[in-house]
């Protein structure tokens, strides 16, 4: 069971195997090779997302450098790059707030490859751990101690180099899902 009772989400993204995502930001272009078998219920909700045009146009909304980069909340869609930088409120709330209206199951647990490496990409989540919807991040670094709390659902191929200049207000032209 989700939030207040709510069933958590299961996404109906047909998974293949071999899924990459494509970020195509305003820094440059960041490949990550998604982790289907690992975290099915992740790494299908967020082909869902990108494939529907979720993250189009949202921006990175933190920045911890050291640490992570996060986007992937709807409430930046609104809002410019600069007002975004700032921190304030948008029009549809605080940056890093916001969802797709759902939450699903946690996979961190259940999934051998759950190593926050440099580079890997995994989802946001708040203090229950079946709460991620749409917000991930990448690592900054290793930061192994959120292999216990947080599911991993891929690591970049491509971009480090990319992932690395990326700062709060940056812009999420899209992503795509690619297959190798």
């Amino acid at each position: 069971m989700g939030f207040f009772g709510d069933p958590l989400y299961e996404p109906s993204y047909e998974l293949v195997g071999d899924e990459v995502a494509v970020f195509d930001t305003s820094k440059g272009t960041i490949r990550a090779r998604l982790d289907s078998e690992g975290a099915p219920i992740h790494v299908a909700n967020f082909c869902e997302l990108a494939s529907s045009g979720f993250y189009d146009d949202l921006k990175f909304h933190r920045y911890e450098p050291g640490f992570v980069i996060q986007g992937g909340c709807p409430n930046t869609r609104d809002m410019t790059a600069e007002q975004v930088a700032q921190g304030g409120a948008g029009p549809h709330g605080m940056p890093g707030t916001g969802g797709p209206g759902y939450r699903i199951r946690q996979e961190y647990t259940t999934n051998p490859n759950n190593s926050h490496v440099d580079g890997a990409l995994a989802m946001a989540r708040s203090q229950n751990p079946d709460s991620a919807g749409s917000q991930f991040y990448f690592c900054l670094g290793p930061q192994h101690f959120l292999d216990s709390g947080y599911t991993v659902f891929g690591v970049a191929s491509e971009g480090l180099d990319v992932i690395a200049e990326l700062r709060a207000g940056d812009v999420i032209n899209s992503i795509r899902i690619e297959h190798e």
